[in-house]
C-alpha cells in the first residue's frame, strides 16, 4: 500500500509573501500590520458587542492588538492561518478582517472565521471577500475543501456563507459554548471545482 501523498507540500503558502486581494467594489484585502489604525480596529473589534457574542474574541489593548497582528504574520510564515484585514476605499483602517484558520496544506482544507466593524456592515463586502479568499486559496493556492461553521442563530453569517457559494452541509449539535449556553452550528463548505 502506498502512501497518499499531501494536497499540497510543505512551503507552498508560507514561502512567499501573502498576497493582496482587491474587489471590485473597491474594498482590498490585505495583510494586518502594526499601524495605529490596524491595532485600534483590532481593539474596537473586541469591544463590538456583536463580533464579542458570535467570535468570543479577547479584550485586547492598542499594544496587544500589535502582538496578535506580529502573531498572525508568524502564522502565515509558519502556514497555519491567512489573516486579511478588509480595508476600504477611502481609506487605511480596516473595517473586518477575513481569515483563513486550521490550515492543513497536507490535507487540503481550511476553515473560515470573519467579522465586519458597524462602518463594514451593509455593503455585501463580507459575502464578496470571502468568495475571493476561496478563489485564491482553491484556484491560486490549491487547497481541496473549505469550511464555514456558524451558529444557527447567526443569521448574517449564514448568508454570507450562501451568497459566497457555500452550501448548507448540516447542523453540528451542541458545538460552540457561548455566553448564553451551547449552540448548534451550521456546517457549509466549498470544494475545488464547485460553481
Amino acid at each position: 500500500m502506498h502512501p497518499i501523498p499531501p494536497v499540497l507540500p510543505a512551503g507552498a503558502m508560507g514561502a512567499g509573501d501573502q498576497p493582496e486581494l482587491p474587489l471590485r467594489s473597491g474594498f482590498l484585502l490585505r495583510p494586518w500590520c502594526g499601524t495605529d489604525a490596524d491595532a485600534e480596529a483590532l481593539a474596537d473589534s473586541c469591544r463590538d458587542p456583536g463580533i464579542r457574542y458570535w467570535n468570543r474574541p479577547e479584550d485586547l489593548t492598542s499594544a496587544a492588538a500589535r502582538e496578535k497582528i506580529a502573531q498572525w504574520g508568524r502564522r502565515w510564515r509558519a502556514e497555519e492561518a491567512a489573516v486579511w484585514a478588509i480595508a476600504p476605499p477611502s481609506g487605511e483602517r480596516p473595517v473586518g478582517l477575513v481569515s483563513l484558520a486550521d490550515v492543513d496544506l497536507a490535507g487540503g482544507s481550511a476553515e473560515f472565521v470573519y467579522w465586519l466593524l458597524p462602518a463594514g456592515r451593509g455593503h455585501g463586502v463580507m459575502a464578496a471577500a470571502v468568495a475571493r479568499v476561496s478563489r485564491w486559496a482553491l484556484d491560486e493556492l490549491g487547497l481541496h475543501r473549505l469550511r464555514i461553521t456558524h451558529s444557527v442563530g447567526n443569521k448574517a453569517s449564514c448568508r454570507v456563507a450562501l451568497q459566497a457559494g457555500f452550501p448548507l452541509e448540516g447542523t453540528l449539535r451542541s458545538a460552540l459554548l457561548h455566553a448564553d449556553g451551547w449552540h448548534d452550528e451550521h456546517l457549509h463548505a466549498r470544494i475545488h471545482g464547485d460553481p
